[in-house]
């Protein structure tokens, strides 16, 4: 009579409790198979959770390295921060919320309270990052700053985010048709982060706005809050109480969770690599990141799905099946390293002859080749960990803590990797130990789950079989690790461009830095380039350097008195070069956030960038730009952008109206920012948009275009608040003097033998471009969408087409140059103009 009064099973996952006066939940069906029917519709609710996790997850992210930087350390306490925050939900639940609280309403009421902070953070972060912008400092200060106003941002959400599926455990009987219902719940909150990630990075942020993004996502959570409070009104309670489930119920084995954790570092190190990877195959636009990110969840979710249907009807013996799971791993990671390394890289694509939609198609395929495999594993691993975890425990225990146990000890490994990967190992040993280390692992994990019970006492043969168990696997782990190759020289140089590159030129360097990795070339002609983000970045070739010196001399030529510059970009050093040599110069600030990039332009471009690594003048700090510039308490007299591609996601940062404000705010009286627009490899409308957000901090402004063949190249706009005068008399007799020597041989050297035929590569200003600029998309940090139509347009080759648009225009302006009759005269006419041909 008594076991007839206790909790009973309905074997399909579900424990009901007898319903009774006095009881809770009074309302509550205490019909089990219609709770079990509701099982469904609770899959979908955590499929609606996890897209809108996803959701906010790209737009903090977004948000937040506007207000710390974009630099391998904000990120990395970004990333931290976030999944710390998930880890420390998923532990915090069981022991703050009493199990006497229906799930349902638990569940429901996390989400709405995740949606009302969400909402909540769009408008705080702002706030919070003035605070810090106003209190940043340097070094240790800084990183701990940075620290605090991540856990501020996203601390309070992702706790919440993390307490999900503990909650729901409680409802949950682990039997393994229950611990199977719970592997399904958290397969379907990933395949909804597939959803979210796609719907923000292809949609949302590309149309719209990050505000509208954040509220979409609050909807999904205030639509599963209501779903989850109408079910609960009408579903009883479930359990509270984890069952005795074997022989051995009273010790926990302590070792599942030591594999899970191993298996959630190698996961999210390897995505650390190979997203790194694909991001130069690919192409690093926000896209390709999306693509890969989405890959990479659709086979986490797949994989779950995949071991939580097996729990339930095939495996009975999870421990084993996680550790046949962790040694197929260190095949599954050897051959994505082949794949990305050795193998795509050389596959005869020229992403320029077709449209960049089916380009994203093709992209989605190599990602799915290379990614799909260990993120099945990995997915797989976390149902089968639940599995082994809950046999090992004891009767009266919270089914909470089972959940939480397993998903933090994940999360705590997926925090060490992704940080362990991103500040440190690529860094350090390179890509390739990078994957072996993690393949070794990985067979460590699954050793530490098959040996002992291969070893098990009382079973006569069973230590003979557990060492040639290990034999075998450590054999075939070390056959593994010597397959895995070297980064590609190719990919690292040419990225997406690769295969029509292969022994064109010589590869002579390559580098893998904390942030990213660079190459140096020489073509047959004896042309040096410099690459980064899988393109040439730089070169000595006459097109580059007439960019590089052009960017760097009217930096310094065109304001009155250029003693403090700030240079955003090391690159080859050919424009901080060209700045170091003007005589006025005193002081010059260069941010780089790679620390590689001045030893490799120190090596190989020293010839040609004025040794600027050697001059007394020059400071560099290794850190994000932007956030240098919203953080010092410097003043300038010039600033000047020598930055990568507007396409490679973070740029576009550095191309926003509050960029440009921020620069403004730091210049001197008279001071001005130069910035390089590129013509090749975008869109008119990414043109226009970066002109035309320049333009409307600095109406004063005036573009220079850099031609190849006497076609459109790239540009350089000069901008300033105040009126804009260049007196031709005034520069003139400067690079005549013997100080200005160096500057004027620098000038010849790509083809300007005056000031007049340098200033004659005037190409307009904000009067002239206003009917070009009509319907200018303003990039703004709420939206970024410079990065979205940049991406659109990376393999597009329209240089000319857009110069020559732009051209149709200009017309030469006599309130901007001042001097004699004779060199106004010389330099209309060399600009294709005559003295009438003023406004």
């Amino acid at each position: 009579m008594n076991r007839n009064r206790e909790q009973r099973t309905d074997g399909r996952g579900l424990r009901a409790k007898r319903q009774g006066p006095g009881t809770d939940d009074r309302a509550a069906s205490t019909d089990p198979a219609a709770s079990s029917a509701r099982l469904p519709v609770l899959w979908l609710l955590f499929v609606a959770s996890g897209a809108s996790a996803l959701i906010y997850e790209v737009v903090w992210f977004q948000l937040l390295q506007l207000v710390i930087g974009s630099s391998a350390v904000s990120l990395g306490i970004l990333l931290g921060t976030f999944m710390g925050g998930m880890c420390a939900g998923s532990l915090l639940l069981p022991r703050v919320v009493s199990s006497r609280h229906h799930p349902l309403r638990v569940y429901a009421l996390i989400e709405l309270a995740i949606g009302s902070i969400g909402v909540l953070v769009l408008f705080a972060m702002p706030l919070v990052g003035r605070v810090y912008i106003v209190w940043g400092g340097e070094g240790l200060t800084a990183l701990v700053l940075r620290g605090v106003v991540a856990a501020i941002c996203l601390l309070p959400p992702t706790l919440l985010m993390g307490a999900t599926l503990p909650a729901i455990a409680r409802w949950i009987e682990t039997t393994p048709a229950g611990v199977s219902w719970l592997g399904y719940f958290y397969g379907g909150n990933i395949a909804g982060g597939v959803c979210g990630c796609l719907l923000a990075g292809f949609y949302l942020l590309r149309v719209y706005d990050t505000a509208t993004a954040t509220y979409i996502a609050a909807a999904f959570n205030l639509a599963v809050g209501a779903t989850a409070l109408v079910l609960a009104a009408f579903t009883p309670p479930g359990s509270r109480t984890l069952a005795s489930v074997g022989a051995d119920a009273n010790r926990p084995n302590r070792r599942v969770y030591v594999v899970i954790a191993l298996s959630g570092l190698c996961a999210l190190a390897a995505e650390v690599i190979w997203t790194r990877q694909l991001g130069l195959l690919l192409g690093g636009s926000v896209y390709t990141f999306s693509i890969i990110l989405a890959v990479f969840l659709l086979g986490l979710g797949a994989g779950s799905t995949a071991a939580s249907f097996l729990c339930r009807v095939v495996v009975t013996d999870a421990a084993a099946a996680l550790g046949v799971c962790q040694l197929l791993l260190a095949g599954a990671i050897a051959w994505t390293a082949y794949l990305v390394s050795a193998a795509l890289p050389y596959w005869p694509i020229a992403p320029s002859i077709s449209s960049i939609w089916f380009n994203f198609q093709l992209d989605l395929t190599r990602a799915f080749l290379a990614l799909f495999p260990a993120a099945v594993l990995w997915g797989a691993s976390f149902p089968f960990a639940l599995a082994a975890a809950a046999a090992g425990r004891s009767r009266g225990q919270d089914g909470a803590k089972l959940a939480g146990g397993v998903y933090a000890a994940n999360t705590l490994g997926a925090i060490a990797g992704a940080l362990g990967a991103s500040l440190l190992l690529v860094g350090w040993v390179g890509s390739q130990h990078s994957q072996q280390l993690l393949m070794v692992i990985s067979a460590i994990g699954g050793l530490a789950m098959l040996v002992p019970a291969a070893a098990s006492d009382g079973i006569k043969g069973r230590f003979g079989a557990a060492v040639l168990l290990l034999l075998v696997v450590s054999a075939a782990a070390v056959a593994l690790v010597m397959t895995v190759p070297p980064v590609s020289p190719w990919l690292v140089a040419y990225g997406r461009f690769a295969p029509g590159w292969v022994g064109v030129s010589d590869i002579i360097y390559v580098g893998e830095g904390v942030h990213s990795s660079v190459a140096v070339s020489r073509d047959s002609t004896g042309a040096l380039k410099y690459h980064a983000s899988g393109k040439v970045q730089a070169s000595s070739e006459r097109q580059d350097m007439g960019l590089q010196r052009m960017l760097g001399h009217l930096t310094t030529l065109v304001p009155a008195n250029p003693r403090s510059v700030f240079v955003i970009g090391y690159g080859a050093g050919v424009t901080a070069g060209a700045v170091s040599v003007d005589p006025r110069v005193e002081h010059i600030t260069i941010a780089e956030i790679e620390p590689l990039v001045p030893q490799v332009a120190s090596r190989y471009f020293g010839d040609f960038n004025q040794r600027v690594a050697d001059s007394p003048k020059v400071q560099v700090r290794i850190d994000d730009g932007r956030h240098f510039i919203q953080t010092t308490d410097q003043k300038f007299d010039a600033v000047t952008t020598d930055l990568v591609d507007p396409w490679v996601k973070g740029t576009a940062a550095l191309f926003t109206r509050e960029f440009f404000e921020a620069a403004r705010d730091h210049l001197n009286p008279g001071g001005i920012v130069t910035m390089f627009v590129q013509l090749y490899e975008t869109s008119p409308d990414a043109v226009k948009s970066q002109v035309a957000t320049f333009f409307d901090v600095f109406p004063n402004s005036v573009i220079f275009g850099n031609t190849r063949e006497g076609r459109g190249y790239d540009m350089v706009v000069v901008g300033r608040s105040g009126p804009l005068r260049i007196d031709l008399d005034e520069i003139e007799d400067r690079l005549s003097s013997p100080g200005y020597a160096p500057v004027a041989q620098s000038l010849r050297e790509i083809g300007f033998q005056s000031a007049v035929q340098l200033f004659a590569t005037y190409a307009g200003r904000p009067a002239d471009l206003t009917e070009w600029l009509q319907g200018a998309v303003i990039n703004r940090d709420r939206d970024l969408r410079l990065q979205y139509l940049a991406g659109l347009g990376m393999n597009l080759f329209q240089s000319d087409k857009i110069y020559a648009d732009m051209l149709t225009n200009r017309r030469f302006p006599e309130n901007l140059f001042v001097g004699s009759d004779k060199r106004m005269q010389a330099l209309f006419e060399a600009g294709g103009g005559s003295r009438n041909a003023g406004p």
